[in-house]
């Protein structure tokens, strides 16, 4: 959903909450995605994450991650592999906007974790769903039972490697 203000000074941002998501059990380990991003809703050609650097603010209401852990995720529709970034998990900070927080995805395969592919035997690479990213967004991971609560997002920026 789609407030009009009441994000990072007053800005507008998106949320989603329990009644919106969903236990994503193709995903291994079972994920939740609460916010996925298609570059063709947009019109917008796929993006080459390599190196990119990622920024966005997080807040949660209420929000019970059952021992998640919330991550950025990138997928390429085109091989169908999906791969989770591990190796700096996001902040939610609980009733309130926390500062932005920039993470650099580093084409890295020990920091990512491949969560699903289409063709299991035949997954595409770190590298081929980075290059070719034409999906993104939040997941929760890790959890013991279904997340509850609210997670918000706002200012969600993607600037190329130079």
């Amino acid at each position: 959903a789609w407030e009009k203000n009441g994000g990072v000074e007053n800005s507008g941002y998106i949320w989603a909450d329990d009644s919106k998501w969903r236990i994503d059990t193709p995903e291994e380990p079972d994920s939740i995605l609460p916010f996925i991003i298609y570059r063709i809703w947009v019109k917008g050609k796929p993006l080459d994450v390599r190196g990119a650097k990622l920024s966005l603010y997080l807040r949660g209401d209420k929000l019970d991650l059952k021992g998640a852990k919330c991550l950025f995720w990138a997928f390429t529709r085109t091989r169908g592999t999906r791969y989770h970034y591990t190796g700096e998990p996001l902040k939610v900070i609980a009733g309130e906007w926390g500062k932005r927080q920039t993470i650099v995805l580093k084409n890295d395969k020990k920091l990512w974790h491949e969560s699903w592919s289409r063709n299991p035997d035949k997954p595409a690479s770190l590298d081929e769903v980075l290059r070719e990213c034409d999906s993104y967004g939040v997941s929760f991971v890790g959890f013991s039972a279904e997340v509850t609560g609210k997670l918000a997002m706002d200012e969600l920026v993607i600037e190329p490697s130079p």
